[in-house]
């Protein structure tokens, strides 16, 4: 992972729920990283993503609704995150709402800002078509000496807030030498520059990362039905409660991405939200997070399929298998809450297991305890397996002298009057791994052959953990000698 040569400032933006948090967040970012919707409680844990203005970095930390007063349930949990974030960052940005006023619950958040921030900004948001003076003159009775009215939603006032915090507040930071929170989150997993400043593609910007800082972080992606334990797993591995892990379904909401160390190696871990059955998807928010889970599995290296050994496996985790199979990802299955079972009830599971995933039969197995941190170190050693398969350079010649030693042990069958003939191969693509053979009347070609077929590839090339796909082109060798 590429070092950061100087210190990047850190803002959190904390308020209470439905103020525009997320939406100022992603127009920081220049992103769709946070969940943003008129509804309360979308964002739960920190989200961290980084900002540029002009050539200054920064992070952002995006945070739940935040309930000072909350003293159980899921906004307890989301209060303490939002705490947390308060005291990484070396700005704390308040948030409140211009449309609706000052709330009480605005005061109570004050009040605990000055007690606990670094350092603190009012902004007051939503107030496009509106005459600022008068917006933030409602705001008065906080205290604050420096008010910003801005609208996140289009952009207003946030180039002059930013132009504010870097000369009054944040460019001290950014001359300093890095410190831990820049290790948490580095340059290469951003992207996206401030809204109005100058930018790369995308494409150029990570071809540069590539270029110029070496490889990225391998992105492993957790992927499970709801209550899994994909939180808890990712907390085990970062030896920290950084995602909420309450024992309630749909607690994960966003997907989020946490760089991590493990054994001098870079990852990014991605935390998704449990998918649901599709009949159960009604609310808007769980569709945005469906939507964001297949995006990170579709971004991802390696997938690992959490699975519930006290719930056993049913239909909903071979559709979540058939996601992450159809999507070419590599993956490696995590039967989660192993040690809460009985020696009976570990037979069943693994019967059940091997009768609905039967498909996923190239996939390391690992039985795990999220919770007590038991089989960590193998399922990591599983998931680098699947990663170096997914991502193995097969060379044409020993593809093409794999492929024949196929044939000699097990020739095609025939098909009417026609056998057909398989001349060379060769590698298309990787992760997941393509083999493209080239022959004579290959659709003529059934499908226990081709199985056969990848099965042998798997073995001489030892490709587990990862899908291998097998496309088939008619075609001749124009190096090869006439039969």
């Amino acid at each position: 992972m590429p070092e950061v040569p100087q210190r990047w400032p850190v803002l959190a933006i904390v308020g209470r729920p439905n103020v525009g948090k997320s939406t100022l967040f992603n127009r920081l970012t220049r992103s769709r990283d946070a969940l943003v919707a008129d509804l309360p409680g979308l964002t739960r844990d920190r989200q961290y993503g980084r900002g540029r203005l002009g050539t200054e970095n920064y992070i952002v930390i995006d945070t739940g609704g935040f309930e000072p007063v909350a003293k159980e349930g899921i906004a307890a949990e989301m209060a303490r995150q939002a705490r947390l974030a308060i005291v990484e960052a070396d700005v704390v940005l308040f948030i409140v709402d211009g449309r609706q006023g000052l709330a009480p619950r605005d005061l109570e958040i004050a009040a605990e800002l000055r007690r606990t921030a670094n350092k603190l900004v009012l902004a007051v948001n939503k107030c496009e078509g509106m005459r600022h003076d008068h917006v933030l003159a409602d705001f008065q009775e906080l205290g604050f000496a420096r008010m910003f009215a801005v609208s996140a939603a289009h952009g207003d006032g946030v180039r002059a807030l930013l132009d504010d915090l870097f000369e009054a507040e944040l460019c001290s930071f950014s001359k300093e030498a890095v410190g831990t929170v820049t290790e948490e989150r580095e340059a290469s997993e951003w992207q996206h520059d401030l809204a109005g400043v100058d930018q790369a593609s995308p494409s150029e910007s990570q071809q540069q990362g590539h270029t110029t800082n070496g490889p990225a972080p391998m992105r492993v992606a957790i992927v499970g039905r709801p209550n899994a334990g994909k939180s808890t797993l990712i907390n085990a591995l970062l030896g920290e409660e950084r995602v909420i892990a309450f024992d309630k379904p749909g607690t994960t909401r966003d997907a989020l991405s946490i760089d991590f160390k493990h054994l001098g190696r870079d990852y990014t871990l991605v935390d998704t939200a449990g998918l649901r059955k599709r009949g159960k998807v009604h609310e808007v928010v769980e569709k945005f997070s469906v939507v964001k889970t297949l995006q990170a599995i579709e971004q991802s290296h390696v997938c690992i399929l959490m699975l519930d050994a006290g719930e056993g496996v049913g239909h909903l985790d071979a559709g979540i298998a058939n996601y992450v199979l159809d999507a070419g990802r590599a993956v490696v299955v995590a039967v989660n809450k192993w040690d809460a079972l009985e020696a009976s009830a570990k037979q069943r599971f693994k019967r059940d297991l091997l009768q609905s995933l039967q498909f996923l039969q190239f996939a390391e197995l690992c039985f795990i305890s999220a919770k007590h941190s038991r089989g960590l170190a193998s399922l990591m050693r599983a998931v680098n397996q699947a990663f170096a398969a997914a991502m193995a350079k097969l060379p044409t010649p020993k593809l093409t002298r794999a492929l024949r030693e196929a044939v000699e042990r097990q020739q095609p069958p025939r098909k009417g009057p026609f056998r057909p003939k398989l001349r060379y191969a060769h590698q298309g693509g990787q992760n997941p791994p393509v083999v493209v053979v080239h022959g004579n009347s290959l659709d003529r070609i059934s499908e226990s052959y081709k199985r056969y077929l990848e099965s042998w590839f798997r073995e001489v090339f030892k490709l587990q953990g990862t899908p291998l796909r097998i496309e088939w082109r008619s075609s001749t060798n124009p190096y090869a000698k006439e039969d």
